[in-house]
């Protein structure tokens, strides 16, 4: 099976798994590769939400609070930066980013060790482990430090590991040959976190993005888009190859959770047949 991502807005992991479910991937299997790693304190939520009038697959991954989701026997004392995702009384989720002390964090040795004991193919537990490469990578060079030593905060929250596991697995699922990307689409702006304003895109995005093929278009919209699990996505499956005509045979669209003035905030992936393609 060959893909095409469209990304108009953005790309985020829970709007990927969303629409690799709508194109009809497996929740069962999904489900039993998220409960094989052993994680506490998160909810799976699987539903629909209209965006701007279209209908779109909706996942979510709900911590039921912030001290849980831990990996058993991986606690650690740590000051550290953390987002925490939360639902309002529309439903709609939302983040905000403050320190803990005394929280869960990982290294990258540790989420290797949770990927390799999770009973999926080794095509996903290498596609996952990966695209955590990719974000340690970008990681280390934000923060000035050796790639073994970054702590996956936000990216290594529960929610980041189920989404990146969860993608290799149903691309896994659905027998993926070949994915193909529109430009990436990003707008501007600032970010708030705990130690001030982050330009949009936010550093990690930027890093993942440097040097790779990857084009980078500039919305006319205030806010990110582009979440750094997003960005590591298209960077570890993007292969430098660009698609002018294709036929398209399904369509599996994944909302996000922000509601833009100008953008529709939904992930488009197709299958498609294609045999014209240009580099």
């Amino acid at each position: 099976m060959d893909l095409y991502f469209e990304m108009n807005s953005g790309i985020a992991g829970d709007m990927t798994i969303a629409a690799l479910l709508d194109l009809g991937a497996s929740k069962e299997k999904l489900v039993k590769a998220i409960e094989s790693m052993g994680i506490d304190g998160y909810e799976l939520v699987f539903d629909r939400k209209i965006k701007n009038n279209i209908d779109a697959n909706n996942f979510d991954v709900i911590l039921k609070n912030q001290d849980e989701g831990n990996i058993h026997d991986h606690n650690h004392s740590h000051d550290h930066e953390q987002t925490h995702e939360h639902v309002d009384e529309n439903g709609n989720k939302y983040s905000h980013s403050h320190a803990h002390h005394d929280h869960s964090h990982r290294h990258l040795k540790e989420v290797t060790e949770l990927i390799d004991k999770a009973d999926i193919s080794q095509r996903a537990k290498t596609e996952a482990l990966g695209i955590f490469d990719i974000i340690a990578d970008a990681e280390s060079k934000a923060h000035g430090i050796d790639k073994s030593e970054v702590h996956f905060h936000e990216v290594g929250a529960v929610d980041s590991i189920i989404d990146i596991v969860g993608t290799a697995v149903l691309i896994d699922d659905l027998a993926v040959e070949n994915i193909y990307f529109s430009d990436l689409s990003e707008g501007y702006g600032y970010q708030m976190s705990s130690h001030g304003q982050m330009p949009i895109p936010v550093p990690a995005v930027i890093n993942i993005l440097s040097a790779s093929d990857i084009n980078l278009k500039l919305l006319d919209e205030e806010g990110e888009h582009v979440t750094p699990t997003g960005a590591a996505i298209v960077r570890y499956y993007d292969k430098g190859e660009k698609i002018d005509s294709f036929k398209v045979k399904k369509v599996g669209l994944g909302a996000g959770n922000k509601d833009f003035a100008k953008y529709t905030n939904i992930l488009r992936v197709m299958e498609i047949e294609t045999s014209k393609k240009k580099h």
